[in-house]
């Protein structure tokens, strides 16, 4: 064999050889910016999930917020209004014995008009007479001794009616407790 073609095999062989090492190359490239592309897109999908997720409870926390506004929103108006409901309940009995029953039943109207309306905004009437006493819900004025031993812890008389608007208590029930 000539030397001039050993040349040329010998130049083959390195061409070949260079292919493969460039195409091992290539692949590790390829395989190397995979891996980056896909620590990328898991890097930048774990922020979009987060992002969503701090939108999603910020919109549910704003949402939660508002409606907790709108139920107390008229709570200072409503406070307000109680005296006016008490007003009523004490002045009712005592034009009960007038003689003049159209201005009793005139009354009674409003106040009815006045005690519904409040009761669909929300507003219940604590519950006291005969309950057990509950520092939740009553405020203790004084302890009486009670007339039978199961009125003990008791209320036995209700001095101011407590109320609640739409679950929580506005104005506690003032009562004098058995013991």
């Amino acid at each position: 064999m000539s030397k001039h073609k050993k040349n040329q095999e010998i130049k083959g062989e390195d061409e070949e050889l260079k292919e493969e090492v460039a195409v091992e190359v290539n692949e590790e490239r390829q395989e190397e910016q995979t891996d980056n592309f896909e620590e990328k897109f898991n890097e930048l999908n774990d922020k979009y999930l987060r992002l969503y997720s701090e939108y999603d409870n910020y919109r549910k926390r704003t949402a939660n917020e508002k409606v907790e506004l709108i139920k107390t929103a008229a709570e200072g108006t409503i406070t307000a209004l109680l005296p006016v409901l008490d007003d009523f309940e004490r002045a009712l009995p005592t034009m009960e014995n007038d003689e003049d029953k159209t201005h009793y039943e005139g009354i009674i109207l409003i106040y009815n008009k006045l005690k519904h309306t409040l009761e669909q905004k929300g507003l219940e009437e604590i519950k006291a007479v005969g309950e057990t006493f509950n520092t939740d819900e009553h405020e203790a004025l004084t302890q009486i001794p009670a007339p039978s031993d199961d009125m003990k812890d008791k209320v036995i008389d209700v001095v101011q009616k407590g109320y609640k608007l739409n679950g929580k208590v506005i104005r506690y029930a003032r009562v004098v407790v058995g013991c």
